[in-house]
């Protein structure tokens, strides 16, 4: 349960910065990008994919069923 917890963790962690360095780039809109011209520009930055990976970690640690042992029983 804490080893599920602390992997949670690091997937908010990943989507924060990840969702903070996006909501950042907004700001290039301002400065006469299209939409095109931004998402074609998130889409080879590093943080894109940290936002993407920590929404992935976060769904399966929250999904994913977890293992029973019944060995101490």
């Amino acid at each position: 349960m804490v080893f599920r917890m602390f992997i949670l963790f690091i997937g908010f962690g990943l989507a924060v910065s990840g969702g903070v360095s996006l909501i950042i780039y907004l700001n290039l809109l301002t400065t006469g990008m299209t939409i095109t011209d931004y998402l074609l520009f998130i889409s080879t930055r590093v943080e894109c994919y940290l936002f993407l990976v920590g929404i992935l970690i976060i769904t399966v640690t929250i999904y994913l069923p977890r293992r029973k042992n019944n060995d101490y029983l």
